[in-house]
């Protein structure tokens, strides 16, 4: 034991200049940070830290969301914060503030960051208290908030189409899937066994071998008749994004690109029979898929409706006034 030097004991303040010196290079890309322990917004991300006693932390009873940060508007805030609240009642998590003062807050970290860009991701945790597994001992349910650089996909998602494969990782039960909290371990699995089979991303099967959805991403299709196709939400989570697509694939419906849009069970052999194939979530948008477990989908090429629904979701970002709440960023001077 000799050689083994001894454990050093910190003071406080020489703790947070430690954390200030370890902060890791990617820390740049986060920007403000809010904390109902801290009871505020903190910018510097040494000081982005959460209790090591948070349920979230050691349990995982917690549930997420996140909405886009786009030209200085919140893309679809609202209904993020909806399904936030949803989870947040499955799971039993109390509110520690109403739900107008959980809206002000990301509104307010966002205006914090001063980023006209990013993401925005909140919790809601049953809270720190102890090391148990029972909420009961938690001091209170927590609120998190941080803003962050996008998530980016490599420019060959969209311009030469993703990989995926069926993925052999069991998927969560459907209460769990339709549940945004923060167990992704399976979500998590999928991504590295599409990686070591050569793919981009795995695609889940539900426990009556049904398409359910990729690692993060809903899944939709196009059949060779022209319908918008997407599987049947029993067993998955019901993206924001996705159900904003549909509202999208039925002006194509109106247009006449497309003859119709349609929630039901897709089988693996139907899916794969598909014209198109396409990965539908608020990070990577609309990605066509041309290749599905060695075989390609439609020719291997991306297809026009998937390019068209990523159009039009870019579209709809700048201009879907509905869909887009102001970030009052502090004036100049």
């Amino acid at each position: 034991m000799a050689d083994v030097p001894e454990t050093r004991i910190f003071s406080a303040d020489e703790a947070i200049a430690r954390l200030r010196g370890a902060a890791h290079p990617k820390a740049v890309n986060f920007y403000a940070m809010y904390s109902s322990v801290l009871g505020g917004i903190v910018t510097d991300p040494a000081l982005m830290v959460v209790p090591l006693d948070d349920h979230m932390v050691h349990r995982g009873h917690a549930v997420f969301d996140t909405a886009t940060l786009v030209s200085g508007m919140l893309y679809q805030l609202d209904p993020h914060l909806e399904r936030l609240l949803r989870s947040a009642e499955m799971a039993r998590i109390p509110l520690p503030f109403p739900p107008q003062q959980l809206r002000r807050i990301i509104i307010d970290t966002a205006a914090a960051s001063g980023r006209r860009d990013g993401s925005v991701r909140y919790w809601l945790s049953a809270g720190p208290g102890g090391f148990g597994i029972a909420p009961t001992e938690c001091v209170g349910s927590s609120f998190y908030a941080i803003v962050f650089k996008a998530e980016s996909y490599p420019d060959s998602f969209y311009t030469e189409g993703m990989k995926v494969v069926t993925s052999t990782v069991p998927i969560k039960p459907p209460f769990f899937a339709r549940l945004k909290s923060n167990n992704y371990l399976p979500n998590v699995l999928v991504v590295l066994e599409a990686k070591e089979r050569g793919a981009d991303n795995g695609i889940f099967i539900d426990q009556r071998g049904m398409v359910a959805e990729g690692s993060i991403m809903n899944v939709g299709f196009v059949t060779k008749e022209r319908v918008f196709l997407h599987p049947s939400f029993e067993a998955v989570l019901s993206g924001i994004t996705v159900q904003r697509v549909f509202s999208l694939a039925r002006r194509l419906v109106e247009q006449g690109e497309l003859k119709d849009v349609v929630i039901t069970d897709v089988s693996v052999a139907e899916g794969q029979r598909a014209a198109e194939m396409m990965l539908i979530g608020s990070s990577i948008k609309i990605a066509p898929v041309v290749q599905w477990d060695g075989k390609p989908i439609g020719d291997g090429k991306p297809g026009p409706i998937a390019k068209k629904l990523l159009q039009l979701w870019h579209e709809d970002v700048q201009t879907a006034t509905d869909q887009l709440v102001p970030v009052p960023y502090p004036k100049a001077g």
